[in-house]
């Protein structure tokens, strides 16, 4: 076989692949196997019929048909690995040339990934977050715990932000109550940010008994979009009640007997997601400072497939939370243009990152252990929810296990850009990525990605 390589652009080729008939034997006699298992012929059992009596029969033209459509694919895949390019898009195949008995000739048209060079990342320069904890840091913590054991009074009173009202709700399009727009003892917060325009306004002076109407836009249903007028009438407003920071608190939100020994535990696990967080940051600066230094061009058809797949997801997640488009975007306070652009800029990121990620793999000749495969897939079982046996088999039922060694290996690459930088704290002060590694987990990183271990530490 003789493959002549044509570049079109930086990110698509033309192959060129000459064939001697020779080569196509093995899959010419896998074609007159199908072929005899197709036909009927009488005085022969199907699959039993003679070469000479299919040309004779159906003609020559049907076996070479199928001896292309067995032979072509594996042809292609054979001048790819010789010709040293990796394809990102599926082929536009033609046969050329059919020269019976002597020789085929094919081509494929195919985008690649483009040629480039890394350079030298050892040294670069990042800044992370400085580490300290704050007295601020451990009162949000404790805040937040605070808020886990509140509870709810009622009282006599209007309702104010940050209340608990329980309410009906109902809505009416010109005079006409809409079904599936009406609910009973609804739970609400005010001023949570509902995406039912005009609500939290509303509910901000109502009290116990009072009915009110105002006019807003539908978010869901079959009515979305439209205007409607809602009719809230609430049935009871509590507010909620943190409880006393005290010894008796620590007891009741920890292991711990006094306020100050869980504070100090607050404090230090405080630190050591600051000092993940400095890995995290540095690996991803250094990855983004590496990035800025490499200009490479995108194959439209892999950049299209990366918009295309994040666009589908987006519509997924609008679809299950059974907002209208405009109450979605709403909520996240943002536009479908806004969002969309966003998408093609992380589009193209993520496209060039895996690129740039898959050409140190390469040159470091990182690799995934069984060991390594095994901690991903406890770690994405967790934060799935599942067990990891169940995930494992889905992966492995769904050919998506080679895409976790890719992401396995790919963030080791990044682990190693990071490991080589400088790495600074907003203050100026040095860090010592290595130390924080051995500090987190208790010794220094073995096989698996330093900051990973971190991570898992920190978790537990």
């Amino acid at each position: 076989m003789k493959t002549a390589v044509e570049e079109l652009s930086p990110t698509r080729v033309k192959l060129t692949v000459e064939v001697p008939f020779e080569e196509l034997g093995e899959s010419m006699q896998a074609a007159y196997k199908k072929v005899a298992q197709q036909v009927r012929v009488p005085g022969f059992r199907p699959g039993k019929v003679p070469a000479r009596i299919i040309e004779q029969r159906f003609g020559r033209a049907v076996v070479l048909e199928e001896t292309l459509n067995d032979a072509v694919p594996k042809l292609y895949g054979q001048a790819v690995e010789e010709s040293d390019i990796f394809p990102v898009s599926q082929p536009e195949i033609e046969v050329t040339k059919i020269d019976d008995g002597e020789q085929v000739e094919f081509t494929a048209e195919v985008d690649i990934r483009p040629n480039f060079e890394i350079p030298d990342y050892q040294g670069i320069e990042v800044t992370v977050p400085v580490a300290e904890v704050s007295d601020e840091d451990v009162n949000a913590q404790l805040d937040a715990l605070r808020q886990r054991f509140a509870t709810l009074t009622g009282v006599e009173r209007p309702a104010t932000k940050g209340d608990f009202v329980v309410m009906d709700l109902a809505a009416a399009i010109d005079g006409v109550n809409i079904e599936e727009q009406q609910a009973n003892d609804v739970s609400y917060e005010v001023g949570a940010g509902s995406v039912l325009q005009g609500l939290d306004d509303a509910l901000e002076g109502m009290a116990a008994g009072d009915v009110k109407e105002f006019t807003t836009n539908l978010v869901g249903g079959a009515n979305a979009g439209e205007e409607a007028v809602v009719t809230i009438t609430i049935k009871s407003v509590k507010e909620k009640v943190l409880p006393e920071l005290d010894d008796e608190f620590a007891q009741l939100a920890s292991e711990f007997d006094t306020l100050d020994e869980l504070k100090e535990s607050i404090r230090e696990q405080a630190r050591r997601n600051k000092l993940i967080d400095q890995v995290v940051q540095a690996r991803e600066n250094a990855l983004d400072a590496l990035l800025d230094k490499i200009d490479i061009p995108l194959p439209e058809s892999a950049l299209k497939t990366e918009i295309d797949s994040r666009k589908h997801n987006l519509e997924h997640q609008i679809a299950e939370s059974g907002l209208s488009k405009e109450a979605y975007f709403r909520l996240y306070q943002t536009t479908e243009e806004e969002r969309n652009a966003e998408i093609e800029k992380t589009s193209a990121k993520a496209l060039k990152t895996g690129f740039v990620l898959d050409k140190i793999v390469k040159a470091e000749e990182l690799g995934v252990s069984e060991q390594e495969l095994t901690n991903f897939v406890v770690r994405r079982a967790m934060q799935m929810n599942v067990a990891p046996n169940v995930l494992a088999q889905h992966l492995a039922d769904n050919d998506q296990l080679t895409l976790a060694m890719v992401e396995i290996v790919r963030d080791k690459a990044k682990s190693v850009v990071g490991d080589a930088a400088k790495v600074v704290d907003e203050a100026g002060n040095e860090v010592d990525l290595k130390a924080i590694y051995t500090e987190i987990n208790g010794e220094a990183p073995t096989e698996e990605p330093a900051a990973e271990q971190a991570e898992e530490k920190a978790a537990e």
